[in-house]
């Protein structure tokens, strides 16, 4: 299968401002990132029926598709929260040069 067959996605991640750095190195130094994003963020959600909001980092992770699984799984493992956000968007189109850098970063 062809990287393009492949495809490559974006995955939101949300954490705690603390275990943000610590994960992302993490994915990059084990491949299963080519990059991670880190910016701040506030978040306002239900959990356990109240009313939250807030500070909050937001990763955002370049991969391939076909690393999905594995970067879920090492995500879970690492992850302080009962339920992270781990959401992956497709990338449509990309500039090459950085998609072929991306697939070759990733393991």
């Amino acid at each position: 299968m062809s990287e393009r067959e492949d495809g490559f996605v974006v995955v939101f991640c949300t954490a705690g401002p603390g275990e943000a750095e610590p994960l992302a190195s993490a994915l990059v130094e084990e491949r299963l990132a080519a990059c991670v994003n880190i910016s701040p963020v506030r978040s306002c959600y239900f959990w356990e029926g109240k009313l939250n909001c807030d500070e909050e980092v937001l990763l955002i992770i370049k991969t391939k598709k076909s690393q999905f699984e594995p970067l879920q799984k090492r995500i879970l493992e690492l992850h302080s929260y009962a339920v992270p956000e781990i959401i992956a968007l497709p990338i449509i189109e990309g500039h090459q040069p950085y998609l072929d850098w991306v697939a070759q970063s990733v393991g």
